[in-house]
């Protein structure tokens, strides 16, 4: 899963980015809403975390820009401004979600959990294929229950085929899924990824197929 965080605090943003990508999501961030704008118009996020007081364009116009463009990416506001009348003012904008700091931030983990779920349409929180489960909650991953070793490239790759399970997903929606906008993005490295993954699979009734010229599909064998 990739998220956008942006941010003007350099010390709050670059707390939350590596809290989230220890979370094993892919996190791109920004100081400024021109800078974002760009960004959500060259990329494709799960999840926007946003701050209202941005230089440039602030959180609510960037706000109004991406609900302009028919964009439904799901926004979590993060604001020191509790008012009533923000929050409601940032909901009737088309914010998802709307935290006040100081915030915990296992409360900010859990609010993204959610509108990850609810923007998939997956109400239950485990979501499996054969033998492989993966926990929303925990963020991890099982084969047979036994809790299975990934790095956060490898984590990611496996989290979108298991999205999409049962469907094709093109090397290019695996790029996006898996390289931040400052990562150098080797299509071969896709490959390389795909490869470790299925050596963890080896064994279990979950496989991964490679469709030439089209691209990976998840799937498990029925018994």
């Amino acid at each position: 899963m990739r998220l956008l965080l942006v941010e003007d605090n350099l010390e709050l943003a670059g707390w939350l980015a590596k809290i989230l990508r220890q979370d094993n999501y892919v996190v791109d961030v920004f100081h400024d809403g021109e800078e974002a704008d760009h960004a959500l118009a060259v990329a494709a996020y799960d999840l926007v975390i946003l701050d209202l007081t941005l230089p440039k364009i602030n959180g609510m116009q960037l706000l109004r820009r991406i609900r302009s463009r028919k964009d439904t990416v799901p926004v979590i506001i993060l604001t020191a401004n509790a008012s009533l009348d923000g929050r409601v003012a940032g909901l009737d904008e088309g914010a998802d979600d709307y935290l006040a700091k100081p915030f915990d931030i296992a409360e900010l983990e859990a609010r993204i959990r959610v509108q990850l779920r609810r923007s998939a349409r997956r109400p239950d929180p485990v979501i499996s294929c054969g033998a492989l489960a993966f926990d929303t909650n925990t963020r991890l991953f099982a084969l047979s229950g036994t809790p299975l070793a990934l790095t956060p490239r490898e984590h990611a790759v496996l989290e979108m085929l298991l999205m999409k399970s049962g469907q094709t997903v093109s090397k290019a929606q695996l790029s996006q899924s898996i390289f931040g906008l400052d990562d150098l993005a080797d299509p071969s490295a896709i490959e390389i990824y795909v490869h470790r993954v299925r050596k963890k699979l080896e064994g279990s009734d979950v496989r991964i197929v490679t469709l030439r010229g089209l691209g990976y599909l998840l799937q498990h064998d029925a018994h």
